[in-house]
């Protein structure tokens, strides 16, 4: 256990700072027996030359002070080796944290765990993926278009998000990055849009709908998306003429969220018709019959 390791190098390391300790106040102790041995050393040798002291007495007192020096100097040298303790509890201590370290995961930016592939206890290979974190300071989301739409593209334009778990409600976004490469087979490059807002549940690879705004008009005519079909490749529109559906070619122009521009090929005075379910279709010269204008659109009804 590598925290084990650390634990037990700690401890050695305050064992060894303990045992400096006590080699200093050996040493300080030695010291002052020897000074003492010393102001000894001196008095008998005065004595001696006054011819009141004995030889017995200095030959004591040199012996005395030659032990103090020598336990002077071997409390010097146990301090000494106390110091070097020291050191190697601190190197095989860092040796112990780094091992420690190398064995921790750190993730290299502040972010959300969104994935865990391995389990505490797991063998790992160089390579393997352990975990995944997505960065939370700024999401993206790439969208496929179509590479004739690339020339009304620049990054900055505003967007709304639409996810497919909140159908009811747009999020703000602007267009990041455009993609440089183009797929060979669909023809469409990614772009990548910045969602300033996230609704409160989401999760990464999730399906959404991307608008992005390439113009705006004032007093544009403006027919509901699901009004318009194609006929042979070309954009149209059903209109009611004299209780028949009439098939009206149409000029199109900038497509909203669930509008689009009618350019030309729609009069003022016409009405544009749909069937009254999706399970029915119209087909020119079919009689139809109109309600009366509703606030939200009219539809037509086979006869």
């Amino acid at each position: 256990d590598l925290s084990r390791q650390v634990e037990v190098a700690e401890s050695a390391l305050s064992a060894a700072h303990a045992a400096v300790e006590r080699r200093q106040a050996d040493r300080a102790r030695a010291l002052a027996v020897l000074d003492q041995a010393r102001f000894d050393f001196d008095r008998v040798a005065n004595l001696v030359k006054l011819g009141t002291g004995s030889t017995t007495e200095f030959e004591d007192a040199r012996k005395t002070l030659r032990v103090s020096e020598a336990d002077l100097s071997s409390s010097e040298a146990a301090l000494v080796e106390a110091q070097k303790q020291v050191v190697t509890a601190m190197k095989t201590l860092e040796l112990h944290q780094t091992r420690l370290a190398d064995a921790s995961v750190r993730a290299p930016f502040a972010g959300l765990i969104t994935r865990r592939d391995r389990d505490p206890g797991d063998i790992v290979v160089p390579g393997s993926s352990i975990l995944a974190l997505v960065a939370m300071d700024e999401l993206w989301l790439s969208a496929w278009g179509d590479e004739t739409q690339m020339a009304k593209l620049q990054p900055g334009q505003p967007a709304r998000v639409v996810f497919r778990a909140a159908p009811g409600r747009s999020y703000p976004g602007a267009v990041a990055r455009l993609g440089r490469e183009v797929d060979r087979e669909t023809r469409e490059f990614l772009v990548d849009v910045h969602v300033h807002e996230l609704p409160e549940n989401w999760a990464i690879g999730q399906r959404a709908e991307i608008y992005i705004e390439t113009g705006r008009k004032a007093d544009a005519v403006l027919l509901p998306s699901r009004f318009i079909g194609w006929q042979d490749g070309k954009a149209g529109t059903f209109v009611e003429s004299g209780g028949r559906a009439a098939w009206r070619p149409l000029g199109l122009g900038l497509r909203g969220q669930e509008s689009v521009e009618i350019i030309e090929g729609l009069s003022p005075n016409e009405r544009a018709i749909v069937p009254a379910t999706q399970k029915t279709s119209l087909k020119p010269g079919q009689r139809v019959k109109v309600p009366a204008p509703r606030p939200h659109g009219s539809a037509a009804k086979e006869l």
